[in-house]
């Protein structure tokens, strides 16, 4: 018995040792590039099987390689069908579900569903951008760029050689490309020869899918094959700069006629599709022109009677992502509650929402997969994407992939807790408290405050691959992480209190987060950082000035210095006139100008870390200049990381890498 009980005893100690070694290891960056990326989940016409892709970085070669993959939609071994030297991309099933399409080097190519018999469809000069099935399979409609507009060299063709953009009117670049002439345009051609091509969009000068964030969901057949609605904003020059007004098209391909359907609306409208009968489409519609974080509403339009009625009048969050069910009596879509994103069902008779899921994770896409199935990916602040299923009857989430599981299955996780503050103007703010793995009560931890950019975009179960919480946490950080004003999922007051309010409540609610949990007792109080990006980078710099030594360091990426010399940059123009309520130079608007945090760099007394990229052009990397100089003439220990080829966001991975090592090693610098 003293031998089993001895025996017995080795076996527990062994399974403990295993376990702590098991999860001896933590995040780093260099982990972060071996984790594979989901996307492009699409389901079978039959609702038997999944197709989707997986993209995995080299670190030494610097670059991606995406490849698709098939799963049986009641879960099991997931299959690759794909493995090229490049990306194939846009993975999408044919009506009849024998063949999927693709794009691989910029054209369409076409295989069997288990990878075989791949053949290239497309031949068409300069490429495709994306493409979609008429449901009839007579059609194929696809994008790729026209040009419209003449160029340097057309204008003085005796100068080849000339290096010069010649500029008369707005928008001349957006995000992180110039203007150059060529505009996204939706083509139909015979299927599948590409023969008869027409552009619907002949001699026009606008962008369809627009630029920038539009995509192939942009823009769909009628069940019938006969029609294309799609979203544009049909704008030029100073008028499409100062506006958000989009609207949805809908082409007649028999009459080759084009039709308004949304021109009553001045802001955006987005995303339609059609019901399965075809007699419905829904689309997401925002009110207010110029305001790009306004409600996106559900909009139900007759296409019979020429009708359009808005559904979610009495529902406060934004939606999107909108499926409807086989029998065309309800739409599913994605929602933001409290800081996650969740999957809903909209009953169009009954004109009822109801939450389908729970839980502390963000829905990335939604699909039918039977008659009471849904999937989408999901992921959360712990784990990167993957495929869920969804029990619409009772709510039932199933796990179908495990696409990281070898390569985490020895990493440590953070723990993560939701804490309600109370603000300085009494209201209830929702801060995520990251914690570090292994955590330890009783050990004190330096903290750091994360400051999130949108300015209007939520801090919810995101799973980033640069901002990312597992890795900041595992360097030995309590992370706060607020939802502070101007912050959706929260009500639409909440969200929109931020605008023309730069520099105001939102930082206090910064402020009253990290002064609360600083309180902790393991937290030090005498080592807390700040770091942000974009509006969260404009935070660092506005604390910078007024955090009375609350700090020893901080971090801002692509950020605002200089409100006004930003205004006088940036491109969207909409967006800086509804949020700072107009330009610097008229006397109504300057409040908020007087809030820029280059007016109280006199104030700055602490280590800051500032990063941009060269190919921003949402905020130029001018503003990073001004702040590091400034920094740097009052003696301020500062750093300057300039990537001169990334735009606001770091996509490569060395670069990527860099920018973990310098971020962690200024933090480690400062506050161990």
């Amino acid at each position: 018995m003293k031998i089993k009980v001895l025996l017995l005893s080795l076996i527990l100690s062994f399974h403990m040792i295993t376990t702590v070694n098991a999860q001896s290891k933590t995040y780093t960056p260099e982990l972060l590039w071996q984790l594979g990326r989901l996307n492009h989940l699409c389901v079978s016409p039959d609702k038997q099987k999944l197709l989707f892709s997986i993209s995995y970085y080299d670190v030494n070669a610097n670059k991606g390689n995406t490849d698709l993959y098939i799963l049986p939609v009641k879960g099991g071994n997931m299959t690759k069908i794909t493995e090229t030297p490049l990306s194939e991309h846009s993975p999408c099933w044919r009506p009849d579900g024998k063949k999927i399409g693709y794009i691989y080097e910029d054209q369409m190519w076409e295989m069997n569903p288990d990878g075989s018999d791949k053949k290239q469809l497309s031949h068409i000069e300069g490429g495709i951008t994306g493409f979609a099935y008429d449901p009839s399979m007579k059609r194929i409609l696809y994008t790729r760029e026209v040009k419209i507009d003449p160029n340097t060299q057309d204008v003085y063709p005796d100068l080849p050689m000339a290096n010069a953009k010649i500029i008369d009117r707005l928008m001349y670049r957006h995000w992180n490309v110039w203007e150059d002439g060529s505009y996204s345009h939706i083509l139909i051609a015979s299927y599948p020869n590409f023969q008869q091509t027409i552009d619907i969009m002949e001699e026009e000068a606008y962008d369809a899918p627009m630029y920038p964030g539009g995509s192939m969901d942009d823009i769909r057949f009628s069940p019938d094959g006969n029609k294309i609605v799609y979203a544009c904003k049909k704008l030029s020059g100073k008028d499409y700069a100062i506006t958000t007004n989009s609207d949805i098209y809908l082409y007649d391909i028999e009459k080759k006629s084009t039709t308004n359907l949304s021109a009553s609306n001045q802001g955006y409208d987005l995303y339609p599709v059609f019901s399965p009968d075809g007699n419905y489409l829904v689309w997401g519609s925002m009110k207010t022109p110029g305001y790009e974080s306004d409600k996106l509403r559900i909009i139900l339009y007759d296409m019979q009677k020429q009708t359009l009625l808005d559904y979610s009048s009495d529902f406060e969050e934004s939606a999107s992502n909108f499926v409807f069910s086989d029998d065309g009596k309800k739409i599913y879509f994605i929602s933001g509650i409290k800081a996650t994103y969740q999957l809903f069902e909209l009953d169009i008779k009954k004109k009822e929402i109801r939450q389908l899921t729970q839980g502390r994770h963000d829905y990335k896409s939604v699909a039918i997969a039977g008659k009471n199935q849904l999937v989408g990916m999901r992921e959360s602040m712990v784990d990167p994407a993957d495929v869920y299923s969804v029990d619409i009857r009772r709510g039932l989430q199933t796990r179908l992939t495990s696409i990281n599981q070898e390569v985490l299955k020895e990493v440590a996780s953070i723990q993560v807790e939701e804490r309600w503050i109370t603000t300085t103007d009494n209201q209830k703010m929702l801060v995520w408290l990251i914690l570090p793995p292994n955590f330890q009560p009783t050990k004190k931890y330096p903290a750091v405050l994360y400051c999130q950019g949108g300015p209007q975009q939520a801090v919810s179960q995101f799973f980033s691959y640069r901002w990312n919480f597992q890795m900041m946490a595992s360097e030995g950080y309590v992370i706060v992480a607020p939802n502070r004003r101007g912050l959706p999922t929260f009500g639409e007051a909440w969200n929109a209190q931020i605008s023309g309010d730069y520099g105001g409540q939102n930082m206090k609610d910064y402020l009253v987060a990290i002064d609360e949990i600083a309180k902790e007792p393991f937290v030090d109080q005498t080592k807390l950082g700040c770091v942000g990006a974009s509006y969260g980078g404009f935070s660092v710099y506005w604390l910078a000035g007024n955090h009375d030594k609350r700090f020893k360091a901080f971090i801002s990426h692509c950020g605002m210095f200089n409100l006004e010399s930003w205004y006088g940059s940036t491109e969207e123009m909409f967006f800086a006139n509804y949020d700072l309520t107009g330009p610097y130079w008229k006397e109504e608007t300057r409040a908020v100008y007087k809030t820029s945090p280059h007016k109280y760099v006199q104030h700055w007394d602490t280590p800051i870390l500032i990063i941009h990229g060269g190919n921003d052009f949402r905020i130029p990397y001018t503003q990073a200049m001004e702040a590091f100089n400034a920094a740097q003439l009052q003696g301020i220990p500062s750093k300057f990381l300039y990537f001169p080829y990334e735009t606001h966001f770091v996509t490569k991975p060395q670069n990527a890498i860099l920018w973990q090592r310098e971020f962690m090693g200024w933090l480690a610098k400062w506050l161990k």
